[in-house]
């Protein structure tokens, strides 16, 4: 079968064509034939091999590189966006310094509380796209900013995915924990969804954020999806906003 007859079987006819090569180098970063920090061919061998112009080819880049999949260098071509890209890496970390900004903080300090396999409750099962009872990894930890925590995250995902996921794996990694997702387990975070809402912290919370336990925090639930909105993380976080505050950027 030839690629413009696969072309119009996958694709309904109403889809602007560079919708249709959008979909198709989707698919391909979806099966792995380009990783994340590699390069794609060039716009003249994409136009070649799915048969269409290089405009075409360049408006469906231009489209995946506003969704921070693809990423542009100046006379080096297009690559693959991966979390251990700066410009890209802590795009899900919404919390930002009420002084200065998160480059003069740096990065966080992770500490982990716990690591360890469980079995899915309904509601982390429902996130995930999992059955109840399924396997999940639940891990436990605080992140701290010039020496001062600031948030608390539990985190759970498919145990499939993330066989061998341990504490130390965890602590060790020097990177951004996304990046260590990609490179370690194949797995790459391409978007998030979140819910925010005010709490108090629960007596355990409050210990391990060395806070009063009527502080007000800032909870945060986000399911981060993997290629073709597969649900791959549930993240719940709670927030200190004495001395940060949550960023949003909205278009």
């Amino acid at each position: 079968m030839s690629q413009s007859t696969t072309l119009a079987l996958e694709t309904p006819a109403f889809s602007p064509l560079y919708l249709q090569i959008k979909g198709l180098i989707l698919q391909g970063l979806q099966s792995g034939e380009w990783k994340p920090g590699e390069p794609i061919p060039s716009e003249m061998e994409l136009a070649a091999r799915f048969r269409v112009s290089q405009g075409t080819v360049r408006k469906a880049i231009d489209e995946l590189a506003g969704d921070n999949l693809l990423v542009r260098r100046q006379g080096k071509g297009t690559f693959v966006a991966t979390h251990s890209e700066r410009q890209v890496q802590y795009r899900f970390l919404r919390l930002r310094p009420d002084q200065g900004d998160e480059r003069e903080e740096g990065p966080a300090h992770r500490r982990i509380v716990e690591c360890r396999r469980v079995r899915a409750s309904s509601d982390v099962a429902r996130a995930l796209a999992l059955r109840a009872g399924d396997a999940v990894m639940h891990v436990r930890r605080v992140l701290s900013f010039a020496g001062v925590a600031a948030i608390l995250e539990d985190i759970w995902l498919p145990g499939q995915a993330f066989k061998g996921l341990t504490a130390e794996r965890m602590a060790d990694y020097p990177g951004p924990t996304y990046a260590m997702f990609e490179a370690d387990f194949g797995v790459r975070m391409v978007r998030a969804d979140e819910s925010l809402r005010a709490v108090t912290p629960t007596p355990e919370q409050a210990q391990l954020l060395e806070i009063g336990g009527a502080t007000p925090l800032l909870s945060v639930e986000r399911i981060a999806y993997t290629y073709n909105d597969v649900p791959m993380e549930l993240r719940r976080g709670l927030y200190r906003t004495d001395t940060h505050h949550y960023h949003s950027t909205l278009n």
